[in-house]
């Protein structure tokens, strides 16, 4: 397709283009496995995912004075091509920065932010509707309406045999939503609300799919959930720790599931997002002139990109629900906690780490302890471990290890 330079693209080309790039999406869907539904191939076939997402923003690989990661814009206006492209790769699409709506008729380039906002990738919108279950009948609560395509694809798959109602706590962000789902003639109950209550007025459910994180599952979800209904949802924390759970609803507020496999992230939820944690100098200052322990574990455990680091950051998390993580540079970490005061500053000289403690709770020590338990279990993965709640109390354990036990918070 030409791009804004040439001549522009018409309706009719746009909705040529769109349809051969489905046909692709389908495909590449396909060949992972998620489309051996029909009714979930004719949903990615048909939904016009571009109609969701006016613009996005992509990462230039550049960087301000500041070291800020540039931003620029895409829309139909100015790439057409990469507009499109773009709205059918099986990517996650930032349509949002800091809680600030675009102008796309005027996007500028940006540096930096906090994405808080987007059009998550297909397969795993996909995977999450799947994961939960979802069939003809189902009366659903979507917790995350963002762009809509997500809602528009359950709403295509399940047709006049499904009751879906989608939540979203930004007010612009559902306006925008609802103007796309009523353009493609999607009939979906929308409300403004924050969906760590859930929405009363349309339960009970029978599923409850989160397009968010949350540190703990909400108690208006239990209690909005039939008995045999299932929550899908993904949890996380402060150190950006992130694990799926799918949960069966036995009894009210009793519930219990398996973790899911995989390395899948979302936002949090806006008000369980982690406390600014104030400037890493006064944190260093806490710790700067105690002694210094060698370290059991190479911190570096933390940040690694294989799968068995990722969820081994999801047990350090479990094991300081309260820890944030701040690089100072590549030779010093900070872990801290915002709110007992306690403080962890890991330095590496050469290639050995050492660990300053202070506070009520030695962070590292903990995080030590824990995954010293994981490796002798032989780093279990995630669908190894259960979430049990019952009476309030909601607990993470692995199913043979008893010392691999965690209390939410």
């Amino acid at each position: 397709m030409n791009s804004v330079s040439d001549h522009p693209p018409t309706t009719a080309d746009l909705q040529v283009s769109a349809a051969a790039l489905r046909g692709e999406l389908a495909r590449a869907l396909d060949a992972q496995g998620l489309l051996e539904d029909p009714g979930w191939r004719r949903a990615v076939q048909t939904v016009p995912r571009h109609r969701f997402v006016a613009g996005f923003y992509t990462d230039t690989g550049r960087h301000d004075q500041e070291g800020l990661p540039i931003w620029e814009p895409v829309t139909q206006n100015i790439d057409p091509g990469r507009w499109l492209e773009g709205a059918y790769s099986d990517t996650t699409l930032i349509t949002q920065f800091d809680g600030t709506e675009t102008d796309w008729n005027r996007p500028a380039p940006r540096a930096g932010g906090a994405p808080t906002s987007s059009s998550t990738l297909p397969s795993l919108v996909l995977r999450m509707w799947l994961d939960a279950e979802v069939a003809e009948g189902h009366n659903v609560l979507e917790i995350g309406t963002g762009t809509g395509y997500s809602t528009a694809l359950v709403c295509e798959r399940l047709g006049d045999r499904g009751d879906v109602m989608s939540l979203e706590v930004d007010p612009a962000r559902l306006a925008q939503a609802a103007d796309a789902l009523n353009a493609c003639g999607y009939a979906v109950g929308l409300a403004v609300a924050d969906g760590l209550h859930g929405y009363w007025p349309h339960a009970p459910y029978d599923r409850i799919v989160a397009a968010c994180s949350v540190r703990i599952v909400p108690a208006a979800w239990l209690a909005q959930t039939r008995s045999g209904g299932k929550i899908l949802t993904t949890l996380s924390g402060w150190l950006y720790g992130y694990a799926r759970v799918l949960l069966t609803v036995t009894d009210p507020g009793t519930a219990h599931g398996p973790l899911l496999p995989g390395t899948i992230s979302f936002m949090a939820a806006r008000l369980q997002e982690r406390p600014a944690p104030g400037n890493p100098a006064d944190w260093d200052a806490l710790t700067r002139n105690l002694p210094a322990e060698p370290t059991r574990h190479d911190p570096a455990r933390l940040e690694q990109g294989t799968d068995e680091a990722f969820f081994g950051r999801f047990l350090a998390q479990l094991t300081t629900p309260h820890a944030q993580l701040l690089t100072a540079d590549e030779d010093t970490l900070h872990l801290i906690d915002v709110t007992d005061g306690s403080a962890a500053t890991l330095t590496r000289h050469h290639d050995t780490w050492h660990v300053h403690q202070t506070g009520p709770t030695r962070l590292w020590d903990a995080i030590q302890t824990t995954w010293d338990t994981w490796d002798q279990a032989g780093r279990p993965g995630p669908q190894h471990f259960h979430l049990t709640i019952t009476h309030g109390r909601q607990n993470i354990a692995h199913t043979t290890t008893p010392d691999l036990s965690f209390p939410l918070i």
